[in-house]
Formats: C-alpha cells, structure tokens, sequence
C-alpha cells in the first residue's frame, strides 16, 4: 500500500516536472501507438465491413483467419516481425530493426484484427434492410455502406477503442523487435518492466499511472467524439 501511494506521489511530481525523458518515453509510445492504430482503422474498417456485408467465396476463411488474429499471442507477433527484420531476414536489408518503424509493424498486425473483428461485429448487427432500402431509393454502394458505418458507430468506436487498448498496453513484441533502446525504443510498458526488473518499484509504479492515465484520457476523447457525432 505504501509503494502505490509512493507510486502516486512520484508520478504526480514526474508529471509536473516536465522530465524531458519522461516526455520523451510517453511521446514515444502515442507515437508509435497512434500510428500503428491508424494503419489498423485504415485497412480494418474496410474490410470488417466488407465481412459484414457482403457474401462471397471464402468469407468464412477469411473470418476464421481473422478471429484467430484476435486471440494470436502478441510475443508470437513480435518473434515474427523480428525474425522478418533481423540481418539473414527477408527485408532485414531495410535496417529497421530495433527502431519505432518495427515497432509500428508489430502492432499494427496486433491491433488489425480486432479493429476488423469487431467493425464485422458491428456492422452484422445492423437491420440488413437498412442498406436495401437506401440502394432502392438510389444510393450508391459506397454511400449505402457508409450509411451502415454510421449507424453502427458505437461499436466501430469500441473496435478502434480495443485496438488501442491492446497496443498501448503491449511489452513483449515491442521489446523484441524494438530492443527497448533508451532514447530511441523505450515506451512505457518496457520502462515499467525495466524498472521493476531494477527494483526501482516507486517510478515503475509511477510510469503504471501515467499509463493508465494517458489511456482514460485518449478513450474519453474518442467517447466524447463519438457523442458529438
């Protein structure tokens, strides 16, 4: 009880001391973070309301892949991306190895499949009649689909939500591929397990606030984005 109060404490003071290495670790990971996560609404979305949607050959394979994706160990993702990036791999030539761009790469395939697990979710759940009445009054097919997006918002929100969730809250596959590297890879997920593994419990408990605060926030934001709406 008394580290978690410590651990407040200290996290209050590294807030309002405007660390610049502190700053840099949580700009670090909204970056990495952000940018994996708009890959992810970027190509997810689509194709989680094109599973929605539409019936075709090998959609159930598509969707078993997919829900695999979901449930895949993120470490597993991370082994992958390293060994895709490393010196004997396949395009280890690009040198991105132990940079922010790996990181990005493993967390974008972290969070794509559940971005577009559960936008097919959401999507499914709307009136299929919905989208045959707008196509009857003359809508467009890329209109009707939008039409359906908008209605079923809320859990379009709650997919982008998770994906985030998932990614900022993720230490194996970030570490291996980024080989949390201070002042260049280090996020805050591996600053909290560095710490610990130090024993310094008071500023890894306090990197744990500022992680969870930093999270609240970024969620209430997309919240009140979707009330606006």
């Amino acid at each position: 009880m008394n580290d978690l109060l410590d651990g407040s404490i200290q996290a209050t003071r590294l807030i309002f001391s405007l660390d610049s290495a502190l700053y840099e670790i949580i700009w670090l990971s909204l970056y990495v973070a952000g940018i994996a996560l708009a890959f992810s609404a970027i190509v997810g979305i689509p194709l989680g309301a094109a599973l929605g949607l539409k019936r075709f050959i090998g959609r159930r394979f598509v969707m078993a892949l997919l829900y695999t994706g979901m449930g895949f160990p993120p470490v597993v993702i991370g082994l992958f991306v390293y060994l895709m990036f490393s010196r004997s791999g396949p395009v280890g030539a690009l040198g991105w190895l132990f940079t922010p761009r790996a990181m990005i790469i493993a967390q974008t395939i972290i969070s794509f499949p559940l971005v577009a697990g559960f936008t097919m979710a959401a999507v499914m759940g709307v009136d299929p009649n919905l989208r045959r009445q707008l196509l009857a009054l003359g809508a467009t097919g890329w209109q009707a689909t939008l039409a359906v997006l908008v209605e079923a918002r809320i859990g379009v929100i709650v997919s982008i939500i998770a994906g985030f969730g998932a990614i900022i809250s993720e230490v194996g596959a970030v570490m291996l591929v980024g080989g949390n590297i201070e002042n260049k890879t280090r996020t805050l997920t591996t600053a909290i397990v560095l710490e610990t593994r130090k024993g310094n419990f008071e500023l890894a408990i306090a990197l744990g606030i500022i992680l969870l605060l930093l999270t609240f926030l970024t969620n209430v934001a997309m919240l009140r984005l979707q009330g606006r709406e």
